[in-house]
């Protein structure tokens, strides 16, 4: 069985670094051959060059994007690169900042057997962050499963077949959100309960703003659905406040038709084109087993 694990980065290269020693660490005994594929998100941090050895990892190569592409983007990038370039079973593709826990991929590769060919999400359990970004969160959830009627408590960590990785190269959406893309497309799921780890180096990067970018980038993959409950809701809305309409009152309306504009353009960059343009743009590094995790030099944005 050969298994890619996919890993978007920008700049945390230290975090990368300390990752690579924790999957070597969890994944010894396993009946698979594991290969890691980091996507560089055209940092502009240099690369401190190492000498390591990783004994149960079969290869390290690094895609160098020229232009910074963003978070979501860099793992389609990669599903892409690997669906076309890469022999492999399945494709994990995870944080590289520690928040997804590389203890818990010997229990996603556990599953495989029992999964019988169905993608394995890690769902969420437990969070490690302040309290103030745990309720950001909850009102994240709240937007989605209001808009979209999906319940989504699952990101990035996932274990994904072949069969799978296809579909989610195939579909636009996947452009946006890879949570929504992978809901949509695939509605029977495997799990494993995953806690969300604590980051290796520096503050997390994810903000109120962020979550709700996050949100819609979701909503938009269902934008047909939401088009219909939003229409549904102003319909209704309109014949409750005609006797007393106010600025007040069409504060909701106003909300709900700029969501629905953010959605909108939100779709509209779901462009699979651009991926197959990218790929000019890609330069990469491939280390075989057992051989030196080094430089990479810095890459301008």
């Amino acid at each position: 069985m050969i298994i890619k694990i996919l890993i978007p980065i920008y700049n945390d290269w230290q975090s990368v670094s300390k990752l690579l020693d924790e999957i070597n660490m969890n994944t010894s005994n396993l009946n698979a051959e594991i290969s890691i594929i980091i996507i560089n998100d055209a940092s502009n941090h240099d690369r401190k060059e190492e000498t390591k050895s990783y004994e149960n990892l079969h290869s390290i190569k690094i895609l160098n994007m020229k232009i910074n592409q963003g978070h979501t983007r860099c793992i389609a990038t990669g599903l892409k690169y690997i669906l076309e370039k890469e022999n492999f079973d399945y494709v994990i593709p995870m944080d590289g900042d520690g928040e997804d826990r590389p203890e818990e991929i010997r229990e996603l590769i556990n599953k495989i057997d029992i999964a019988n060919g169905k993608p394995i999400v890690g769902v969420r359990v437990k969070r490690s962050e302040n309290l103030m970004f745990k309720i950001f969160y909850q009102f994240h959830k709240l937007i989605t499963l209001t808009f979209t009627g999906k319940s989504i408590k699952f990101g990035n960590f996932t274990c994904l077949p072949k069969s799978t990785v296809d579909k989610l190269v195939n579909e636009k959406a996947t452009w946006n959100s890879f949570s929504g893309s992978l809901r949509k497309i695939e509605s029977d799921l495997e799990t494993i309960p995953s806690m969300r780890g604590t980051r290796y180096f520096g503050p997390s990067k994810m903000s109120f703003f962020n979550l709700l970018k996050h949100s819609l980038s979701i909503i938009s993959v269902f934008r047909t659905a939401v088009l219909i409950r939003s229409s549904l809701f102003i319909i209704v809305y309109i014949l409750m406040i005609k006797s007393n309409a106010s600025i007040i009152t069409a504060t909701p309306l106003i909300l709900l038709l700029i969501m629905i504009y953010s959605i909108s353009s939100l779709a509209l960059r779901e462009n699979m084109d651009q991926l197959v343009s990218l790929f000019p743009t890609l330069t990469w590094l491939c280390l075989t087993n057992k051989e030196r995790f080094v430089k990479s030099g810095k890459k301008g944005s």
